[in-house]
């Protein structure tokens, strides 16, 4: 029997099921515009589920993928709806903590095309200031490089919150990140920074078990929440990409993924969940799982 923190699900994936809406380059960002209280229905949906994290929809409001459609001066208010709604379901929940998501610059499985380290630390930074009064934690997400790794933790240390590192790994080598650079050299990285949990994401959940094999050697609580999409395709590494170029796995239901985070939980992971694709139902049954072998969620 273990401590367990179950992460929510996939936010912005299922904003845009949710809204009925075509994809945008904005993602999730326009659904929040567009369809202000389908945030606040996701957050509650996976506090219902279990969850005890609740990821607020920040990880696309940056402000080079909003000046590219002319709307960065919304920036800072976007920023705190999100903030605000994802603190509203927690509150309404009763209990959990509010996990800022700080996406790649740039393009998300890019990195060959994200900023010098030194520069993304002075980008995050401002989001950091933004939102760090209403963060219960700063969560880095689909960290695919070193230099991402080391720019992004620049700007999130030192602030009196606890600092998760999410890395994501080639869809088919867990154990190397998606640019080609051993994951294992993020070690030096991670001890010379602060860093509070060390995690996998948004990878497929078959190449999870190898990396958590590599990160679990950092020396830090450690967990993984994988996503659902068959490949990251070419056709999404394009310039303002859209979901609909992103095939959905049919072969991953609520029971073959819970199966896979049960088999990272006994690998010693402390923090499980889901990316993209995964939705309530997979939580609802990875937390079913998780109690009826005696962890209780935290």
């Amino acid at each position: 029997m273990a401590e367990i923190t179950l992460l929510d699900g996939s936010i912005g994936q299922e904003l845009v099921k949710r809204s009925g809406d075509k994809p945008t380059g904005l993602w999730s960002t326009q659904v929040m515009i567009d369809h202000p209280g389908l945030v606040r229905d996701v957050h509650a949906s996976y506090f219902e589920t279990g969850a005890t994290v609740a990821t607020a929809n920040t990880y696309a409001v940056l402000r080079d993928r909003l000046r590219r459609v002319g709307i960065e001066e919304h920036f800072e208010t976007l920023l705190s709806t999100a903030m605000t709604t994802a603190k509203e379901a927690r509150d309404a929940a009763g209990g959990g903590r509010v996990a800022v998501s700080l996406g790649p610059l740039n393009a998300s499985y890019r990195p060959d095309i994200f900023p010098p380290a030194e520069e993304a630390a002075e980008v995050y930074s401002e989001i950091v200031a933004h939102v760090k009064e209403t963060a219960d934690l700063f969560l880095i997400e689909t960290v695919t490089s070193l230099e991402h790794a080391e720019g992004a933790l620049r700007a999130t240390g030192g602030h009196g919150k606890p600092v998760w590192l999410a890395m994501s790994t080639d869809d088919f080598d867990g154990s190397v990140f998606r640019s080609g650079e051993p994951l294992i050299d993020a070690a030096p990285i991670v001890a010379s920074h602060q860093v509070d949990a060390v995690l996998l994401n948004c990878s497929r959940p078959e190449v999870v078990a190898d990396g958590l094999e590599i990160i679990k050697t950092f020396d830090k609580p450690f967990g993984a929440y994988a996503n659902g999409f068959t490949k990251i395709s070419d056709g999404f590494k394009k310039e303002f990409p859209t979901v609909d170029a992103l095939t959905q796995r049919t072969d991953l239901g609520p029971e073959p993924y819970a199966a896979f985070a049960m088999g990272w939980v006994d690998q010693g992971a402390s923090i499980v969940g889901g990316c993209c694709e995964v939705g309530p139902d997979h939580i609802a049954e990875l937390a079913r799982q998780l109690r009826d072998a005696g962890h209780i969620l935290v």
